[in-house]
């Protein structure tokens, strides 16, 4: 039988010498986050810097505990997302730039500097083999948290429309793909060019390598031959006029597996650390330009080394928290006529159509953590 992983808890009971800051601190050193070598290493600080309209996301007071523990220990941190790819505010390294730093995500605030780890346009990426993997050969990472030394991940710990919830793994996998990766786990098929946003410049064809795309000689849009396109999603990002779009056609499960995959390519072979916050539990991911109320009461503060023992505990804990009256929870509650609501799973309430626990199976076939583990409260 396998040892059980180890995850730390800190609940948000503060006094007035012990604030959550303090408990914070408290909590990510007794986990082992000072067990790290840091000395002249870069650590990417994987974090939701938010989606400008959405209040969820994490206060960035938070990454400043972090950030200065690792330079406390001779650390190089940065805080750090890809580019989305859904059209946005983070859909390219300027605006990303700028949400964060409306979100309170600067030097002043944080202490270190924000990198858009793929780059200007999203295609800034690496392809990191995926060892074990089935769904995916080579994931394509943003190229600055494959250059970093350490991986830390800083999640905020919400309900989400397609995988059921948006944990360390959803925040490491997904997060860390670039714009085309990010269209691998979104989609089976291959992008296509939604002809009312095409202005005709030539972007698209001078950045595909297999010559795949061609110009109506009518009315000059372009088209994507999907019997040559080999899927790698770098026109999508040279776009300026966001005509190239992904087909979002996979389904939950599917996406659900590739995350853990992405994840395990993202944090394989060097030193990681996890951190999420089960507060404003939201029924949406940060990616919305709006968050709901939280459907459930805030838990606390969990931290481990091993990332699908830490989502396995969230969700647990979640799923014995009280359920907040009036919330989006509560509405489906009453929408599906669901019985004894309080033993059953909250996201699969929220959202039928997911299985959060096809993630958490898969990480663990394919030895991304374990999904056992042991409560140590600090």
């Amino acid at each position: 039988m396998n040892e059980k992983s180890k995850v730390y808890f800190t609940t948000l009971r503060t006094t007035g010498s012990n604030n959550i800051l303090q408990k914070l601190k408290k909590l990510v050193l007794a986990a082992g986050l000072g067990e790290i070598d840091f000395e002249n290493k870069f650590a990417a600080i994987k974090i939701h810097l938010g989606e400008p309209g959405n209040l969820a996301y994490l206060r960035p007071n938070f990454s400043k505990v972090i950030v200065d523990i690792v330079k406390d220990q001779g650390g190089k941190p940065f805080l750090t997302d890809c580019n989305t790819l859904y059209v946005g505010r983070r859909k390219d390294a300027l605006e990303h730039m700028d949400a964060a730093y409306e979100n309170g995500y600067n030097p002043f605030v944080t202490g270190c500097h924000v990198i858009i780890a793929d780059g200007l346009k999203g295609t800034d990426d690496l392809e990191v083999p995926v060892e074990g993997g089935e769904y995916i050969t080579e994931a394509k990472i943003g190229r600055a948290i494959m250059d970093a030394d350490v991986l830390i991940s800083m999640t905020h710990f919400k309900g989400h429309e397609n995988t059921g919830f948006g944990g360390t793994l959803k925040n490491i996998g997904m997060g860390a793909g670039s714009r085309r990766g990010k269209m691998e786990m979104h989609s089976s098929g291959k992008p296509f060019v939604k002809a009312k946003k095409c202005r005709s410049c030539n972007a698209c064809a001078k950045i595909c390598a297999f010559n795949a795309i061609s110009f109506s000689p009518e009315d000059g849009k372009s088209s994507i031959n999907h019997d040559i396109c080999v899927g790698c999603g770098r026109c999508m990002g040279i776009c300026p006029f966001d005509a190239i779009s992904a087909p979002f056609d996979e389904s939950n499960d599917i996406l659900n597996k590739k995350i853990a995959e992405y994840t395990k390519a993202t944090i394989n072979g060097r030193p990681q650390f996890h951190v999420s916050f089960v507060i404003d539990v939201s029924p949406n991911c940060d990616c919305h330009v709006e968050n709901d109320m939280p459907i459930i009461q805030d838990v606390g503060i969990f931290a481990s080394l091993d990332p699908v023992a830490l989502d396995m505990a969230c969700a647990d804990a979640c799923n014995k928290a009280p359920i907040i009256k009036g919330s989006y929870l509560e509405s489906q509650i009453e929408h599906q006529h669901v019985h004894d609501p309080e033993n059953k799973d909250r996201f699969t309430i929220a959202h039928p159509d997911t299985n959060w626990e096809v993630c958490i199976d898969h990480g663990v076939k394919i030895g991304l953590g374990n999904k056992d583990y042991e409560i140590v409260e600090v």
